[in-house]
C-alpha cells in the first residue's frame, strides 16, 4: 500500500498548496490513501468546516486535528456530520468526534488512522497518551483486523514522540510528528517494521516563524512586547511529509521517503 502523510496545514497558504499539488500526488506516485493534519488551516487556529471540506475535496482521505481541534467553534459540531476528521484519542472526555477511525483504501483494503496528544510541554495535562494509544492497537491488530495504521503523534517534545514511536513498533504501518511545524531528518524504519519520524513539517509558507509572519514574532522575542496578533505567512508552500510504502500481508514499512514539494524546501519526489 502507497500512503502519503502530510503534516500541518497552515493557513491560506498551506490549503492552496494542498488544493493545487495533491491531486497530482496522488496519480503521480499512484497513492492508496492519503492523510493531512489540518489543525492549522484556518488562519492558523483550528479547522473550519468549510475549509475541511475543501481539504477533502483536493484529495485528502482524512484529516487529523490536535491540541488546537476546537479553536473554531464550528468543528464541534461539524466533526459529528464528517467521519474523514479524526481528533486526539486523548484530547477530554466527552469531546465530540472519535480519535481512531478505521476506513478503506482506493482497493478496499483496511487502514487505521489514529492521533494522540503528547503531555510534555504542552499546555494542558491530557489523558495518558501510551495507554489510549495501546489500547487502540491491541483493538485493531496489524496485518490482521488492518492492513495498514498511521499514528499521528501530536505534540512538543521529540523524546516523547521518539518513545512513542519505540512503543507502536511492529503495531503500526507509520508514527509520525506532528505540531512543532519543524520538519525532522530522522526518517527511518525500526526494527520491527514500523515507519517513523519526529515532525512532519508543515505545509506552509517557510520564509517564516513556523508559519507565521515574522514580523510579530521577531518583535516579541527581540523586545519582550507584543504590538499585535499572529498571522500566518501567505508566501508559496511547501508540502512537507512522509510517503511510505507497505507490505500488503504485514502491514509493515518496506520503503519511505520524506516529502517536500514546492516552495523554499521543494526536493526530489519519490
Amino acid at each position: 500500500m502507497k500512503l502519503l502523510f502530510l503534516g500541518d496545514v497552515m493557513g491560506r497558504a498551506g490549503r492552496k498548496a494542498v488544493g493545487e499539488k495533491l491531486k497530482g500526488l496522488r496519480e503521480a506516485w499512484g497513492l492508496d490513501f492519503v492523510v493531512v493534519n489540518g489543525e492549522n488551516a484556518s488562519n492558523g487556529m483550528g479547522l473550519s468546516g468549510e475549509h475541511a471540506k475543501a481539504l477533502l475535496e483536493a484529495g485528502v482521505d482524512c484529516l487529523t486535528l490536535g491540541d488546537h481541534a476546537f479553536d473554531q467553534k464550528d468543528m464541534l459540531s461539524f466533526i459529528g456530520s464528517e467521519p474523514r476528521i479524526v481528533r486526539p484519542v486523548n484530547f477530554a472526555k466527552g469531546a465530540p468526534g472519535i480519535g481512531a477511525k478505521v476506513f478503506q483504501d482506493t482497493r478496499g483494503r483496511k487502514v487505521l488512522v489514529a492521533q494522540v496528544l503528547g503531555q510534555v510541554f504542552m499546555k494542558r495535562a491530557y489523558e495518558d497518551p501510551f495507554g489510549q494509544i495501546d489500547a487502540v492497537l491491541k483493538k485493531h491488530i496489524l496485518g490482521g483486523a488492518v492492513q495498514a495504521a498511521i499514528v499521528d503523534v501530536h505534540c512538543e517534545a521529540t523524546s516523547e514522540k521518539m518513545a512513542m514511536g519505540q512503543f507502536c513498533d511492529g503495531r503500526a504501518s507509520l508514527v509520525v510528528g506532528t505540531h512543532t511545524h519543524v520538519p525532522t531528518a530522522d526518517a527511518q524504519i525500526l526494527p520491527n517494521g514500523t515507519a517513523y519520524l519526529t515532525d512532519a513539517g508543515m505545509c506552509g509558507d517557510y520564509l517564516s516563524v513556523i508559519g507565521m509572519e515574522k514580523a510579530e514574532p521577531m518583535r516579541r522575542f527581540v523586545t519582550g512586547m507584543n504590538k499585535g496578533r499572529f498571522t500566518p505567512a501567505t508566501g508559496e508552500a511547501t508540502l512537507s511529509g512522509i510517503y511510505v510504502e507497505t507490505d500488503d500481508k504485514t502491514g509493515k514499512a518496506l520503503k519511505l521517503r520524506m516529502v517536500r514539494v514546492g516552495g523554499r524546501l521543494e526536493e526530489a519526489m519519490p
